[in-house]
């Protein structure tokens, strides 16, 4: 017979878990803290946009779902460049036909929750889980619609439930020598609006990613259907230009057009969406055990939350969907061998993505406006183009390849690096770059080291 199982959560990850679960078999049943978003509008300037890429796609692939998915996403070929003379420039995110997609948070998780109940999945939604009986595998929910305490039973319970997980509380509460590290980035975001321009149209190029990239922090937009652009700031918190700092309109009106003067007369309320629009923290957070024996596990942001400049978020919660689903064809009912297995290989992929996302922030911020590491990205291009299956930029690894693990990627893209990095301090490396002698012995190093 079948398992039950609870999950913990109907956003992304959870509403996608359920559906591969439940095209199993399984009797699945979730429960949501929120109202139900299909009926109710999201809040205004949080977390609008998503970058779904090539792993994500995967794993909406095996549910039938992926070409539906692009229907409602918008390609983005490269990133632009807004430097701060008003100068731009255009880098592609990896070789011709490769790119990522925009698409709402909203919309994506409405349709998979469709698509969940259409395969006979339950919601619960306005369900808070507050305690977890580990005994009985009993999990109590705060029914906030009817000021009641709730129980539900199963035999398997995976935690779904985001970053602040209510799933992972419980778990580490009474978990012996549980891990858990929590770190935030000192720089939070603010969502704000590019609306159409006077003709309806977009008012900047659809199809990129557009950064203004000032050092210590930044900001981007990206597309969406309706044709409005969904800009992000990331900005410290505190410190000489923070959110700390702009006090006043004035102020904002400032800093906005000493430091974005292009986006300025894009941005028709953007003093108004400061002010209204909520600032929120990045966290990352790291922990283990994932699991508990044959039935509980975490899963997507509740195991691993990470900051988004990577844009791998969801695209790492729905491959977690996908290894699992192929743990459990390949090991049938055998929950505590899936279980374990699933731990194995996602955690070290889990704690390496999270690395690549800091690390992609401070390239994002600091380098994408440095002559030196332009450089070393047209090198690498290069590269890529003459030797494809040696020389794969990090970028592409983590993006364009989801046969590569996480970790993998990790691993090379630092070898990969740091010998970048030998040759761009050769002297004359800016005449040479494009010498096939220099590529040779390029090659020739990552060969030695590989």
């Amino acid at each position: 017979m079948k398992k039950e199982i609870i999950i913990i959560g109907a956003g992304l990850v959870g509403s996608l878990l359920s559906i591969y679960l439940s095209k199993r078999g399984y009797g699945v049943r979730v429960y949501e803290r929120r109202g139900d978003m299909r009926k109710e509008s999201m809040r205004a300037g949080r977390s609008i946009n998503l970058a779904l890429s090539d792993r994500g796609l995967l794993a909406l692939e095996k549910i039938g779902l992926a070409e539906a998915i692009k229907e409602i996403s918008i390609p983005m070929h490269r990133r632009a460049i807004h430097h701060l003379d008003g100068t731009m420039v255009y880098q592609p995110y990896g070789k011709e036909g490769q790119y990522i997609n925009s698409v709402s948070r909203g919309t994506l998780n409405q349709r998979l929750m469709d698509l969940a109940e259409e395969h006979g999945v339950q919601i619960f939604f306005n369900h808070r889980c507050s305690s977890i009986d580990w005994q009985t595998k009993e999990v109590f929910f705060d029914d906030t619609d009817n000021d009641e305490i709730i129980k539900d039973q199963a035999d398997l319970i995976f935690g779904s439930d985001g970053a602040f997980s209510a799933g992972r509380m419980q778990h580490m509460l009474h978990q012996d020598r549980f891990d858990y590290n929590q770190f935030y980035i000192d720089c939070g975001y603010k969502e704000l609006t590019i609306p159409p321009n006077k003709n309806g149209e977009f008012a900047m190029e659809i199809n990129a990613l557009h950064i203004w990239p000032r050092k210590d922090y930044m900001l981007i937009a990206l597309p969406n259907l309706d044709k409005t652009f969904t800009c992000t700031l990331f900005f410290p918190f505190e410190g000489p230009a923070s959110f700390d700092r702009l006090k006043t309109e004035e102020d904002v009106r400032i800093f906005f057009e000493e430091n974005f003067p292009d986006a300025v007369p894009l941005m028709k309320d953007y003093i108004h969406e400061f002010f209204h629009n909520p600032t929120s923290s990045l966290v990352t957070v790291k922990c283990s055990p994932w699991i508990r024996e044959d039935y509980f596990a975490l899963i997507g942001d509740a195991a691993h939350a990470i900051v988004p400049f990577f844009g791998q978020g969801m695209n790492c919660g729905f491959e977690d969907c996908r290894v699992l689903d192929e743990l459990i064809e390949k090991h049938q009912e055998d929950w505590h061998f899936i279980l374990s297995e699933y731990q194995r290989l996602r955690k070290p992929d889990g704690d390496a993505i999270a690395d690549l996302a800091i690390q992609n922030f401070t390239e994002m911020r600091d380098k994408t406006a440095d002559a030196k590491f332009l450089l070393q990205k047209k090198i690498e291009a290069v590269l890529h183009e003459k030797y494809p299956n040696e020389w794969i930029p990090a970028y592409s690894l983590v993006t364009f390849s989801p046969q590569v693990r996480y970790s993998e990627a990790l691993q090379r893209g630092r070898r990969q690096e740091a010998i970048m990095q030998q040759f761009m301090d050769m002297p004359g490396i800016a005449d040479q770059w494009n010498e096939d002698e220099l590529h040779k012995r390029i090659i020739n190093q990552l060969r030695i080291h590989n």
